[in-house]
């Protein structure tokens, strides 16, 4: 038998690694973050153990290379979906639909990671996360922004913040009420992206379609 290709060789890391990025999303969604062990991603993943720590320093930067993964992932559906569009409003508007919704399809696991990135040394840069930031950075580019440097920052920051207040322990706040803030403030149409009810809160659409604020 011959011996495999670089390139063949170097598919079948970026399968495993996506696999053990997956089982990570499963198993602390299903689990909690505690309950967690690196033993039981690789076996959920059919992975050996070594492999964990081969791909990742330790189960903190595992799970957020996972989480920015997934949200990649969703996002990148959201805005190819059809029918495809390259309306800058309708772009935004997927855009933040998809990252909001995300806290009620994976609010445990979305909610302990938004606990570790809040930590001193929370925020651990890697390959996921810098797709997730050119997935978004390019739907704030389509809306049309001047200055897409200062506006994509902003627009991560604020994302940030409504996913938190819909996971705050106790005191959540509901997404229609979060949406509207953040669609307000990018002068779009309740009617775009993918609405949580028929209408906006009060029963009343509002258009907002003024362009870039």
């Amino acid at each position: 038998m011959s011996p495999r290709s670089p390139s063949v060789n170097e598919e079948l890391r970026r399968r495993s690694r996506e696999r053990l990025l997956q089982a990570t999303v499963e198993l602390v969604g299903e689990r909690g973050y505690e309950a967690t062990t690196l033993a039981d991603i690789a076996d959920r993943a059919g992975s050996a153990r070594g492999l964990v720590s081969y791909y990742f320093p330790g189960k903190r930067q595992l799970l957020q290379s996972a989480v920015h993964r997934l949200m990649h992932r969703t996002l990148a559906a959201a805005l190819e979906r059809e029918p495809r569009t390259e309306d800058g409003q309708e772009l935004m508007a997927r855009a933040i639909d998809a990252i909001l919704g995300l806290a009620g399809d994976h609010p445990v696991l979305m909610r302990t990671h938004m606990a570790q990135i809040l930590q001193a040394d929370g925020f651990v840069k890697c390959a996921e996360q810098q797709r997730l930031a050119q997935l978004l950075r390019s739907a704030v580019v389509s809306y049309g922004s001047a200055d897409p440097d200062t506006d994509y920052p902003l627009l991560r920051a604020q994302l940030m913040g409504t996913v938190f207040a819909q996971l705050l322990p106790g005191a959540p706040m509901p997404l229609t009420r979060l949406r509207t803030e953040l669609f307000q403030r990018y002068g779009l149409d309740w009617t775009l992206g993918v609405p949580p009810g028929d209408e906006p809160p009060g029963g009343t659409r509002h258009d907002f379609a003024d362009g870039p604020s």
